[in-house]
């Protein structure tokens, strides 16, 4: 395809000025593995210093529950089916994933997109919002650059994502742009289910509240910060199969936690695709679900590479 849309996700700028920074030595690849466990284990730790006077079965099984549906509402709405197009639902299914995304707090749906497409138009190069990457040589700026795909890009001051550009097709999309001028209610949405299901379970305030902390604001931070670790960790600490142009890798912890995000340098070589986990052993939930969608006829149109573009991606990367 040759129209605009197509263009600001799949293909790379023509030239760019900065270079790729060398592969982080091991002791920066360790630090980086253990900023991405320790909220993880912090958050068991405190589960098991808690219980049950603190968290407990009920608080336990909402925040499983909802990392589960507002996590998936990324991956297979805002990412694989808003951004990627990798395959095709109906106006109900949109909308149902469309709110379980929105509901993960990472923005409104029309933004998120702009942000990512333009993400892969200049990864890792100038024009990225979030490569670690571009931020010099020597070990302060790489963990400059570190700290700025996680989360710093967030907050800094940088060039505003351009709509027109980037999500032409999705500002003519009544649906989507119906959900995200009403993202802030899904906001709500997404503290109170948690809330009102820990109260209702338990028939006690303190259940409600220790919904609303454990399903609600400890939810939202684990997802969102799986979610930045793709941009980060997954940019610096991995594997590379393919040869991308960029410094995108696959990351065993990032795909397990990520529902398949984290087979990132996968993802990067075929950005269409429905499917990130390429090989037999690489766990990508998200997509075992769109197939699950496929089968009772809710999703259509899943698109994977064949083995020829995976054959002849490998063999790019071999002569190079």
């Amino acid at each position: 395809m040759n129209n605009p849309v197509s263009q600001a996700i799949h293909s790379a700028a023509a030239a760019h000025a900065h270079a790729i920074e060398p592969r982080l030595p091991m002791k920066l690849r360790i630090i980086n593995l253990i900023v991405i466990l320790l909220p993880f284990i912090s958050v068991g730790a405190a589960i098991y210093m808690l219980w049950p006077f603190g968290f407990g079965w009920t608080a336990l099984g909402l925040l499983l529950g909802m990392y589960v549906l507002t996590g998936l509402g990324i991956t297979i709405g805002y990412h694989r089916l808003f951004t990627h197009k990798s395959f095709e639902t109906g106006p109900v299914m949109k909308t149902i994933i469309g709110i379980a995304g929105s509901m993960a707090v990472e923005g409104p749906i029309i933004g998120w997109v702009a942000d990512h497409r333009r993400h892969h138009q200049h990864s890792d190069h100038e024009g990225d919002p979030h490569s670690p990457h571009t931020h010099g040589a020597g070990v302060w700026n790489i963990l400059k650059g570190a700290w700025h795909a996680h989360m710093g890009w967030l907050i800094a001051r940088g060039t505003k994502t351009d709509l027109d550009r980037y999500v032409p097709d999705l500002k003519r999309d009544k649906i989507v742009v119906w959900l995200s001028k009403t993202f802030p209610l899904w906001v709500l949405i997404s503290l109170a289910i948690p809330t009102v299901l820990g109260g209702v379970i338990t028939m006690t305030w303190t259940g409600a509240l220790l919904g609303f902390v454990w399903g609600g604001l400890v939810r939202i931070f684990l997802v969102h910060h799986i979610t930045w670790s793709i941009n980060s960790v997954c940019h610096i600490w991995g594997t590379r199969a393919f040869d991308c142009g960029d410094e995108s890798r696959n990351n065993v912890v990032c795909g397990v936690l990520g529902f398949g995000e984290g087979w990132h340098n996968n993802h990067h070589a075929f950005p269409t695709s429905a499917r990130h986990g390429l090989r037999w052993w690489q766990i990508d939930t998200s997509y075992w679900l769109i197939r699950g969608m496929e089968a009772v006829g809710l999703a259509r149109r899943v698109k994977v590479p064949s083995p020829e573009r995976l054959e002849a991606k490998r063999r790019k990367r071999d002569a190079a």
